[in-house]
């Protein structure tokens, strides 16, 4: 088989070797543009079609190589796979003869536990209730399994059917009871499904009734409020009239200046009659109107004073504050002094305690080797 591997490689690479030669003959011959021709190559078809055939005639004797080569293996598989169950039948006879011939059943250590005739010839665990073999270990009597249990499960069974029945019955009463309830609810829906039926018939009626009193009612209205619509158009033409008449006969259009005199003083006027100032009012309102810009120009002038005096003082409160802080900053700078000129002592006075209790105090610190000889022992 591995000859035959090794001639097949073999054909492989010359057919490959023969195939890159073709390849580069005709790479030559199509970059060379003087031996290349119009059309196509024929030669170059030739050489491919015989190198096909030489291709499909290899695979063909290497597949019948294969089918050779397995058919022969899978007779040999099957040579010795005959072989192997002869010789697991062989043995498995042999092991089953020794078992017949020096391992019979009776003389085995486990006999009396598949003994076929040993529940027949072994005595009962107890005989009755009271057998005196039965101690509290020797668990054979238990609450519920003396040998009156027939007797009390018959009884048992007896006492559950009653209850059953009981029960049954209780359904069966308890089901007639549902079914008159929904007959009465039934009988209740319909009374009250034709009730419903006479209120609304009863209430159609009156909404009928209602609908035709308020339909009267509104024609009633509507005509009244044509009356009284007339009535007040005729009132409005004839005050309208009336007021024309008035105006054109009365003081209002004449210009005169008596007409806005009020009788309740000389400075009080009628504003419906007032036609404005003259110019002596005019002039009054302006000469108040100065005065009152000097006055408020005056008032400016203090609050101006007012706020300057004011800045002063908040200048000389600032500048005191400053000056307190700054005696109070010098204040913490010399106690922050002394605390950290007393946290060096203690931490001297601290160093040399620890100095002296490491080299006068604990001379003799106990090693890794004093605390392995302890749990040593189970002492």
């Amino acid at each position: 088989m591995h000859k035959v591997d090794l001639l097949l490689e073999t054909k492989e690479a010359a057919a490959r070797e023969a195939r890159r030669e073709q390849e580069k003959q005709r790479l030559s011959r199509i970059f060379n543009s003087r031996h290349r021709t119009m059309g196509v190559d024929m030669e170059a078809l030739r050489s491919q079609v015989e190198e096909w055939k030489l291709r499909v005639e290899t695979e063909k004797r290497r597949d019948e190589t294969y089918d050779a080569e397995q058919v022969l293996c899978d007779r040999v598989a099957q040579m010795l796979e005959e072989e192997e169950r002869q010789r697991v039948r062989r043995f498995h006879q042999a092991v089953q003869e020794f078992r017949e011939q020096e391992q019979p059943p009776h003389a085995r250590r486990e006999w009396d536990l598949y003994n076929p005739e040993g529940l027949r010839l072994d005595q009962p665990a107890r005989v009755s209730d009271y057998d005196p073999r039965c101690g509290p270990a020797s668990l054979q009597r238990f609450a519920g399994e003396d040998l009156a249990l027939p007797t009390r499960r018959r009884l048992q069974q007896e006492q559950q059917c009653r209850s059953l029945e009981d029960q049954r019955a209780e359904r069966q009463r308890a089901l007639a009871d549902a079914k008159y309830a929904d007959t009465l609810e039934d009988k209740k829906q319909v009374e009250l499904d034709l009730r419903a039926q006479q209120l609304a018939q009863l209430e159609e009626e009156c909404r009928r009734a209602k609908d035709l009193a308020t339909a009267d009612y509104n024609r009633a209205q509507a005509a009244e409020a044509a009356e009284q619509h007339r009535l007040a158009c005729q009132r409005e033409q004839e005050d309208n009239q009336a007021e024309i008449h008035n105006h054109l006969t009365g003081q209002l259009l004449t210009e005169d200046p008596a007409v806005a005199e009020s009788l309740l003083g000389p400075h009080r006027v009628i504003t419906d009659r007032w036609k404005g100032m003259s110019p002596k009012q005019v002039e009054a309102v302006w000469k108040a109107q100065e005065e009152q810009r000097r006055e408020n120009q005056r008032l400016r002038e203090a609050e101006r004073q007012r706020e300057a005096e004011w800045e002063a003082q908040r200048q000389l409160a600032a500048r005191a504050a400053m000056a307190l802080e700054e005696e109070e900053r010098l204040s913490r700078l010399q106690l922050r002094k002394g605390l950290d000129a007393y946290n060096q002592q203690l931490a001297q006075e601290q160093r040399a305690q620890q100095q002296y209790l490491q080299r006068e105090v604990y001379t003799n610190p106990p090693s890794a080797q004093h605390h392995l000889q302890f749990n040593t022992s189970s002492r």
